[in-house]
């Protein structure tokens, strides 16, 4: 018994031993692989923090070229700018002197317009009143005419006047007849008519009173008596009638 009791507690010894022995080269594979394990998260971290590094330069490096480039773009854009102001300037400059020219131009047309509506204003009255002046001439040289020729017809009506019946059909009297008919109807063509005045209202435009006498049988201020025969050459009163006015 004693025997079998001291052999089961070696077997005892033994495992525990073993288990030891198996505790410990666990122990020590834990410990190897935490190392491994520590080892390598510090190899990623370090890659990592390699690959942010990079990173961040490469982004610095971008940054700068970016910079850089965003300088001269905005050089570029400044000297365009600055290209670009003297060219409007100018053009303003150009658009300013044309503009003047123009207001020049139009100025000096609407002058030149306003001297030529002067001019053919004056020009078409100096038309007027030339035509104005050459008819009056002509009535002018009419009338002094027509004046030489009335004391002709004054007398033509005496002598006719003063030829008594006897001597009417006589063919002399007859002919100076015929040549006053003619010479009366050759005035009237021109426009030479008599003036009325027998039993008219005197008018001292038409009439010249050299008596004034009374009648009962007339109004007032009527025409009694025609010395003379007045005539008027159109609207122009070549010689006033020479008459007697009652009343």
């Amino acid at each position: 018994m004693e025997e079998k009791d001291k052999t089961i507690e070696v077997m005892k010894a033994a495992m525990e031993k073993e288990k030891k022995a198996k505790e410990a080269d666990k122990s020590a594979d834990e410990k190897i692989e935490e190392k491994d394990d520590h080892s390598l998260s510090e190899e990623n971290t370090t890659l990592e923090d390699n690959e942010m590094t990079k990173n961040h330069q490469e982004d610095e490096t971008k940054d700068e070229v970016t910079t850089e480039e965003d300088i001269q773009t905005d050089s570029k854009d400044s000297e365009k700018k600055s290209d670009e102001k003297p060219s409007k300037s100018g053009k303003s400059l150009f658009k300013g002197s044309k503009n003047k020219e123009l207001e020049a131009k139009e100025q000096k047309i609407q002058e030149l317009s306003d001297r030529l509506m002067r001019t053919m204003a004056e020009f078409d009255n100096y038309r007027k009143r030339s035509e104005k002046e050459k008819s009056q001439m002509f009535d002018l040289g009419v009338k002094h005419v027509i004046e030489k020729m009335l004391p002709i017809i004054d007398n033509f009506e005496r002598g006719l006047g003063s030829v008594d019946e006897a001597n009417k059909d006589n063919p002399i009297v007859q002919g100076f007849n015929m040549i006053y008919k003619q010479l009366m109807t050759t005035m009237d063509e021109l426009g030479v008519k008599p003036i009325e005045a027998l039993g008219k209202e005197f008018d001292p435009n038409f009439h010249n009173a050299v008596m004034h006498g009374e009648d009962e049988n007339l109004g007032e201020n009527i025409v009694a008596e025609e010395f003379q025969k007045g005539y008027m050459y159109n609207d122009i009163v070549v010689r006033h009638s020479m008459v007697r006015v009652v009343n």
